[in-house]
C-alpha cells in the first residue's frame, strides 16, 4: 500500500524513467551519469515508497510492469516540468533535456546541420537523439519515453499533435546509363515491372513507396529480394545493378555524390512525403515545440 505521506525524489523518478526506457540497467546507468548500485537503489526506493513494483528485474531482461505503464506517462511528465522550471531560471523555456525521436531516412540528412543551430539557439538544451523506425517511435511517445519525434505525417495516432515542417519529394535513382536517368517527367506508372529495391519492413519509406505503386497500379519486380536496413545501402545496391529505388529529395545529394548513380524526377505533381514533428497532446510545450519547428524549418537540407 501506498504511503500517502510518501514524495518521490527527482532522482529516483529518472532511475525509473531511464530504466523503463532501455531496459537495461547499465545503459540507464550510464546515461545517468551515475553507478548502477545508485540506480538500483533510487528504483528500489521509489517503489518501495509507492507499495508497487514498477519493474520486472531478472538475470536476462528487464520488464516494465503493469504499473509502471501506467505511471510512466506522468514520471515523465513530472521530470519535463522541473527541467522547464530549471531552464525558466536561465530565460530559455526550451532548455534541459529533450528526446527527439527520428526517423532513419532523415536523421542522416538533417541532424548535421539542426544539432548545431539548436546548441547556438539554445544552448541551454540537452538534446538525446533517438533514431528508430516510425512504429517505435510513436510508441516512445505515447508511454512518455521521447518527448517529440520527426517523422513523416500524418501518424493517425490519437492523442498526439503534429505541425507539419515541409514537403518533400521521392526521387528515382538508377544505375548509370539507365533509360529513365536523367528524366524530369516520370509518372508512378513508369514503376511497373521495374526492378524496385526497398527498405526492409518497419520503415515508412518503404510503406510509402509501396502505397505510391498501388495508387498507380503498378507492379515493380523484385520487391522483397533485397532488402536493407538504411538508404545508404539501397542505393549501394543500386550502384552495383540490382535494381533501381526511390529515395527523399534530401538524400540525394549525399546519397549519389560517388558519381555512380543517377537520377529520374515525376512530373508534377510529384509524389512525396510531408515532414513534421509530433508529440503528446497532454504536454504543456506546444509553444516549445513550435519553436522548435520553427528552427528545423530554418535548417532543411539544400536540394539539387
Amino acid at each position: 500500500m501506498t504511503d500517502q505521506t510518501y514524495q518521490p525524489t527527482l532522482s529516483q523518478l529518472r532511475a525509473f524513467v531511464a530504466v523503463a526506457e532501455y531496459r537495461h540497467f547499465g545503459t540507464a546507468a550510464a546515461r545517468l551519469s551515475v553507478s548502477q548500485p545508485t540506480l538500483s537503489q533510487a528504483l528500489a526506493a521509489l517503489e518501495q515508497g509507492l507499495g508497487l513494483q514498477l519493474i520486472e528485474r531478472s538475470t536476462r531482461r528487464v520488464l516494465v510492469t503493469a504499473a509502471g505503464m501506467r505511471l510512466l506517462p506522468q514520471a515523465t511528465a513530472t521530470l519535463e516540468a522541473a527541467d522547464r522550471f530549471v531552464a525558466s531560471a536561465t530565460g530559455d523555456s526550451l532548455g534541459g533535456t529533450l528526446r527527439i525521436g527520428i526517423i532513419p531516412t532523415v536523421a542522416p540528412y538533417v541532424l548535421p546541420g539542426l544539432l548545431p543551430e539548436l546548441r547556438k539557439a539554445l544552448p541551454a538544451l540537452k538534446p538525446q537523439v533517438i533514431e528508430d523506425q516510425t512504429a517505435r517511435l510513436l510508441e516512445g511517445l505515447r508511454t512518455g519515453v521521447l518527448d517529440v519525434a520527426l517523422v513523416a505525417l500524418p501518424t493517425e495516432v490519437p492523442g498526439l499533435v503534429e505541425i507539419s515542417l515541409y514537403a518533400e519529394e521521392f526521387v528515382l535513382v538508377t544505375p548509370r546509363g539507365h533509360e529513365l536517368a536523367g528524366r524530369t517527367d516520370i509518372a508512378p506508372a513508369t514503376l511497373d515491372a521495374l526492378p524496385l529495391l526497398l527498405l526492409d519492413e518497419g520503415h515508412c519509406l518503404r510503406d510509402q513507396t509501396l502505397e505510391l505503386c498501388r495508387s498507380a497500379d503498378a507492379h515493380p519486380g523484385a520487391v522483397g529480394d533485397t532488402r536493407a536496413a538504411s538508404l545508404a545501402t539501397v542505393v549501394q545496391c543500386v550502384a552495383g545493378g540490382l535494381g533501381v529505388t526511390l529515395i527523399p529529395e534530401m538524400a540525394v545529394a549525399s546519397e549519389t555524390a560517388r558519381g555512380t548513380l543517377e537520377t529520374a524526377h515525376f512530373a508534377a505533381p510529384a509524389p512525396g512525403r510531408t515532414l513534421g514533428l509530433a508529440f503528446r497532446a497532454s504536454t504543456a510545450r506546444v509553444d516549445d515545440y513550435e519553436r522548435l519547428a520553427e528552427i528545423i524549418r530554418s535548417r532543411r537540407p539544400a536540394v539539387d
